[in-house]
């Protein structure tokens, strides 16, 4: 059972690797054995867990790369160097994304009055970057005959959100979950399956990974809300999600393909 879920000696690459779950799927990564190349943007504040890794692990195991997914030739340039210096990588953790929780911005709209441009960054970083770093690494993992790649996605991929969570938040308009969140990762949830028939025969598994709510720093009327509409009564803590994210990307997984692996303690079973 252990080798099932063994990545030891394998090459992992993380994007949004400095984001909220980042470290959660960089820790498992590299506990099963994996090395791993955290991308993220140029200028991105280190949170302390993943410091703390880096600390644990050394940069011959965690090693930081500053990259924006929209770039294709940096994300060339990283892929080259990793392959020449590491080896051609065998797991993709697609994880980067734009999020607009209360409070990000302070601005708010009403639905008829959400801006292009706003929906646009959402598509071009959460789907269109997705896709591009799924091009250039999942390129060289078909040549190597072997991989698995990991899309990040959302319980808000299947079902809408509920405005109501929010209604207890003083907002003039009222604040809306955006529209183009929950839009581009149902298109993560698609292409998922596309990229999965298309490399099967070359032997990458390309499966989704959808997390609920993840505990954090919500304030209570929220998380009371939604944790009355969740069956298990409660929001996921973060190290909960690196079981399903190792099943996926170990041999553990191995005739899984095309799927979407959802953990939201039953929330979209009512």
């Amino acid at each position: 059972m252990k080798a099932l879920f063994s990545l030891e000696c394998e090459i992992a690459i993380v994007t949004g690797a400095l984001g909220k779950l980042g470290p959660v799927w960089i820790e498992v990564l590299l506990a099963a054995g994996a090395s791993v190349i955290a991308l993220d943007l140029p200028g991105a504040g280190v949170p302390m867990e993943f410091a703390e890794l880096q600390t644990r692990y050394g940069e011959a195991r965690l090693k930081l790369e500053s990259v924006d997914i929209r770039d294709r030739p940096a994300l060339e340039a990283v892929a080259a160097e990793c392959v020449e210096s590491r080896g051609v990588p065998s797991v993709l953790v697609n994880n980067a994304a734009i999020d607009r929780p209360p409070g990000a911005s302070g601005q708010s709209y009403r639905l008829e009055d959400i801006p292009l441009t706003e929906c646009r960054e959402i598509f071009d970083v959460n789907t269109l970057g997705l896709f591009l770093t799924s091009q250039v690494f999942g390129a060289r993992m078909a040549s190597a005959g072997r991989g698995s790649i990991i899309n990040i996605g959302s319980l808000y991929a299947g079902v809408s959100p509920d405005k109501r969570f929010y209604d207890h938040i003083r907002s003039d308009p009222p604040f809306l979950k955006p529209p183009a969140y929950a839009a581009s990762k149902a298109a993560v949830v698609s292409l998922t399956r596309y990229l999965a028939t298309h490399w099967a025969g070359a032997g990458i598994r390309v499966n989704a990974l959808s997390p609920g709510g993840v505990q954090a720093d919500q304030d209570e009327a929220f998380r009371r809300k939604f944790c009355d509409r969740v069956p298990m009564r409660r929001m996921a803590a973060s190290e909960e999600l690196g079981g399903p994210l190792l099943f996926l990307a170990s041999p553990a997984s191995s005739y899984v393909t095309g799927t979407e692996l959802v953990v939201d303690g039953g929330f979209s079973a009512w």
